[in-house]
């Protein structure tokens, strides 16, 4: 059930004027239901015409996918989502603007889930928006080194085990595997040479080890494929995640019988 609040400005009354407050406040909820009932009908959409549209999205985006033509589409490589039984220290980065997030999680399984959570963001200086790609994976290397320097007793990971990252990066890339991605090109302000064509789980992971960090990225993905997973982990029904902000992604699950 959708809740749609309200909220009224109306002028005040004069001094001189007199007015029923019971009959005020019924005048006031009956004008207000009117509207609500107007603007129902007004939204309503016919469920016919919903599912053409469905219809016609999904024709959009199969084709898209067949690289035919339609909708700009690119394959996640994600066959697995979460599913609330991940045990152990795991990480996330994300670089999308002039912030990037880096996060790190303990999880415990399907009875305590997150068990402890820790997370900085951290503002990429102007000159480094047009630095070289070094210098940009470098400084957001060691941001992650940072926060996995951090040491309250609450992180730990398994021994023998290395640190594993979910890298989402939210600029064009031409994926091709679930680890690995070559950067189209810049957009959003960046400018940072010598990055295009190349793949930049290969930049960050020499990046962490030259911060001398035991880590590998586990998975590449965008913004909408991280929402969809981050949703999935804690209601198994979620099959849709959308992003609404310029430029719009979105992503579904796709299952495949052979």
């Amino acid at each position: 059930m959708s809740v749609i609040a309200v909220g009224s400005c109306l002028p005040r009354s004069p001094p001189y004027q007199r007015i029923n407050p019971r009959f005020s406040l019924r005048s006031h909820a009956v004008e207000t239901t009117s509207i609500l009932m107007k603007l129902k009908q007004e939204c309503a959409t016919p469920v016919p015409l919903l599912r053409q549209v469905a219809d016609a999205m999904s024709a959009d985006m199969r084709a898209g996918l067949a690289a035919a033509h339609g909708l700009p589409m690119i394959p996640s490589f994600v066959e697995d989502l979460p599913s609330g039984n991940e045990k152990g220290l795991f990480y996330a980065l994300d670089l999308g603007g002039t912030n990037f997030r880096v996060l790190r999680v303990q999880l415990a399984g399907k009875d305590e889930r997150v068990v402890a959570v820790d997370f900085d963001q951290v503002s990429i200086p102007p000159e480094l928006m047009s630095s070289t790609c070094e210098e940009l994976f470098d400084f957001i290397a060691l941001g992650l080194a940072k926060l996995a320097a951090k040491d309250d007793g609450r992180f730990s990971l398994s021994p023998g085990k290395k640190g594993e990252i979910g890298f989402t990066f939210s600029f064009p890339v031409r994926q091709t595997s679930i680890d690995s991605g070559i950067l189209v090109k810049w957009t959003k302000g960046f400018a940072v040479s010598g990055a295009a064509g190349r793949d930049v789980v290969a930049c960050l992971n020499e990046a962490m080890e030259r911060q001398g960090l035991d880590m590998r990225v586990s998975a590449l993905v965008n913004d909408a494929v991280a929402t969809l997973a981050g949703a999935e982990y804690w209601d198994n029904d979620v099959a849709v995640a959308i992003i609404l902000d310029p430029p719009n992604y979105y992503t579904w699950q796709e299952f495949t019988v052979f």
